[in-house]
C-alpha cells in the first residue's frame, strides 16, 4: 500500500489519537515516540498532524481533569477505550475553540460505533450531550488548596505536594501550569559550521519564522514547520535541542585540545555541544550504557561535522576499568533522573513516576559522581546535570557528593550563564520550566581543588 491511500483522514485522526492514548496507558508507551511514528508511518497531513498532536498531548495533559469533569456524568463501569474516548472527546469541548462541539460529539459517535456496538455509541452520545447541556462543575467545590491545584493542572497530588514543601506554592503552581502549554521548538546553531546570523537568514528564506534567543546566544527558536525538513539541519548546521540543556557545555568550560569525558552522552545534543565549544581538537569519549542510543550520537556527530569523537559503550560506573585515575581535564555527568522538568514534552511521565523512584535513583547518581570524581584530574571541572526540578535528585545529591569530598568545592558560572536566573548559590542552577519556557533543568559546577 501506497503512503498516499495509508494517510488518515481528518476524521480519522481522532481515531489515531484514541489508538495512540490506549497504548500510552495500557502498555506505558511514550507518547512522543508513538506520536512520530503514526505521523511518519500515515503521511499525516501539516493541519491534522497539528490536530493529532494537541488531542493526543492535551488530553494526556488533562487526564485527572477531565476525568473529575467527567465522574459525575458516568454511571457504572465503563471499557477502558470508551473512558480515553470520552477524555478525548471532553477535551475538545472544553479546551479547544476551533471546533464545534457537535462535530466532536459526531466523532466520538462514529469511533464508538466503530469499535464498539449500539449501546456503546449510544451511552457516549447520552453523557457527552448532558455535559453540553449541563456543563462541567466547578473545581472550586474542592476546599484544600493543593488538592484542587492538582486537579486543576492535573498532576498527582503526591507529586505537587513533594513540589509545594520543596519550593512554596507560588512556585509550584507557576510550573504545574507552564507544564501543560505547548513546547517551544529550539535549535542550536552548530558554530563549527554557520553563525547564527547566517542560519536565521536560511531559515527565512525558505519560509520558515525564526528568532534569536536572548539567553543563550547560538539558541534559536523555530515558530512553524519542522526542524528536520529544513536545509539547515540536512547540512548539519542546527541541531534540535532544548534551550535549558544547552547551559552543561557552557558551564563545562572545555577548551580546544582538552580531554573531556560526557558520562551519559546519549543522544549526542550536548556532546556535540561540547565538541563545538572544543573547535573539533583534543580528546572527547561520548560513553553511554545503551548501544542503539549510542548510534544516535555517532550520527548527531557525522551530521554537524565532528569527526574526533570516541563513543564508548559503559556504564559510567565502572569506567576506572578502563581509563586510569584523574585521566580527564573536564567530565560531564547528565544523570538519570526522574525526568519531572520535561513533563510539557512528555506528559504521560506525570502519570508513571512515583514516590519509589527517588530511592532507586540516588545511589546511580551518587556513584557515577564517585566514578567521574576519581577520573578528573586536579584543578579539573566536574558538571553535574539533570532535567528534573526534584530538590532532592538535585541539590540534596550535590550536597551529599560535596561532603564526602572536601577537595571538590563550587565553581562560578561563566557570565552567561549568570545572567540567565539569580541563584542562592553561586555554581548552581535550578531552572524550572517557567523561568525560559523550556525544560525544567538543574546544573552544578564543580572544581577539583588542585
Amino acid at each position: 500500500m501506497t503512503k498516499k491511500a495509508e494517510k488518515i483522514s481528518i476524521g480519522n485522526t481522532r481515531d489515531a489519537a484514541l489508538t495512540i492514548l490506549m497504548a500510552v496507558e495500557k502498555q506505558q508507551a511514550y507518547s512522543n515516540l508513538l506520536l512520530h511514528q503514526t505521523i511518519e508511518k500515515y503521511a499525516i497531513d501539516p493541519k491534522d498532524r497539528a490536530l493529532l498532536t494537541e488531542l493526543t498531548y492535551g488530553t494526556l495533559q488533562y487526564k485527572m481533569t477531565l476525568d473529575y469533569y467527567l465522574q459525575p456524568f458516568i454511571k457504572g463501569k465503563l471499557d477502558d477505550w470508551v473512558l480515553q474516548l470520552l477524555r478525548l472527546s471532553l477535551y475538545q469541548i472544553h479546551y479547544l475553540d476551533r471546533i464545534p462541539d457537535h462535530a466532536a460529539v459526531n466523532e466520538a459517535v462514529n469511533i464508538a460505533k466503530k469499535r464498539g456496538h449500539k449501546g456503546i455509541s449510544g451511552a457516549v452520545n447520552g453523557i457527552l450531550r448532558s455535559i453540553l447541556r449541563e456543563g462541567v462543575r466547578s473545581t472550586e467545590e474542592i476546599t484544600d488548596d493543593v488538592e484542587r491545584l492538582s486537579i486543576e493542572t492535573s498532576h498527582p497530588l503526591w507529586m505537587v505536594k513533594r513540589f509545594v514543601s520543596q519550593y512554596g506554592f507560588d512556585t509550584t503552581e507557576k510550573m504545574l501550569i507552564e507544564n501543560n502549554e505547548p513546547p517551544v521548538q529550539t535549535l542550536r546553531v552548530n558554530l563549527f559550521k554557520r553563525t547564527v546570523e547566517q542560519v536565521l537568514s536560511l531559515f527565512t528564506q525558505e519560509g520558515y519564522t525564526v528568532a534569536q534567543s536572548n539567553i543563550i546566544p547560538e539558541c534559536i527558536y523555530l515558530i512553524n514547520g519542522q526542524a528536520a525538513k529544513s536545509t539547515a539541519f540536512e547540512k548539519g548546521f542546527v541541531t534540535i535541542q532544548d534551550e535549558s540543556s544547552m547551559i552543561p557545555a557552557y558551564v563545562l568550560q572545555a577548551e580546544p585540545g582538552m580531554t573531556v569525558l560526557d558520562m551519559c552522552s546519549a543522544p549526542g545534543g550536548k556532546t556535540t555541544h561540547i565538541a563545538e565549544k572544543m573547535k573539533n581538537t583534543g580528546k572527547l569519549v561520548a560513553m553511554d550504557i545503551h548501544q542503539h542510543k549510542l548510534k544516535l550520537v555517532k550520527e548527531n556527530a557525522d551530521r554537524l561535522g565532528f569527526s574526533f569523537i570516541e563513543t564508548v559503550e559503559m556504564d559510567g560506573r565502572k569506567a576506572l576499568e578502563v581509563y586510569p585515575e584523574e585521566s580527564f581535564d573536564r567530565i560531564l555527568v547528565d544523570a538519570p533522573c526522574s525526568g519531572l522538568g520535561v513533563m510539557k514534552r512528555k506528559p504521560d511521565i506525570k502519570y508513571t513516576k512515583s514516590e519509589k523512584d527517588f530511592t532507586t535513583l540516588k545511589p546511580i547518581q551518587l556513584n557515577l559522581l564517585e566514578s567521574a570524581y576519581k577520573l578528573l584530574k586536579p584543578d579539573g571541572i566536574l558538571v553535574y546535570s539533570t532535567c528534573t526540578v526534584d530538590r532532592e535528585e538535585n541539590e540534596g545529591t550535590t550536597e551529599l557528593f560535596l561532603q564526602e569530598h572536601p577537595d571538590m568545592e563550587l565553581q562560578a558560572f561563566p557570565e552567561v550563564i549568570k545572567n540567565i536566573k539569580e541563584q542562592p548559590k553561586d555554581g548552581i542552577l535550578q531552572l524550572f520550566p517557567q523561568d525560559l519556557r523550556s525544560d525544567g533543568f538543574y546544573v552544578a559546577a564543580l572544581h577539583k581543588k588542585n
